[in-house]
């Protein structure tokens, strides 16, 4: 799990998660639904990013968002684990 609290620092773990399935910007933002511009500007942790899309893409590298800490939320949240095989543009 990482503890992410701004764009700088979410942009170089979506990069690390990319490389990891062997993914290239276009082949990600495709399987994502989103713009390879978009991608590239999310990697370099611009701070202006849609949530939207975000998700879309962390969802595509087989990963998930959690809010911990917050009220209403799970105090011992389950750990979370390596990330899966990206889904392909199907969900497959």
């Amino acid at each position: 799990m990482f503890n992410i609290q701004s764009a700088e620092q979410l942009g170089p773990k979506v990069r690390q998660a990319r490389k990891q399935l062997g993914l290239t910007q276009p082949q990600l933002a495709l399987a994502a639904g989103v713009g390879t511009r978009f991608l590239v500007d999310l990697e370099a942790g611009k701070a202006t990013v849609r949530l939207e899309q975000v998700l879309r893409v962390i969802n595509a590298l087989g990963g998930e968002l959690q809010l911990l800490g917050l009220p209403g939320s799970e105090a011992a949240a389950e750990p979370a684990q390596s990330l899966p095989a990206a889904k392909d543009e199907h969900g497959a």
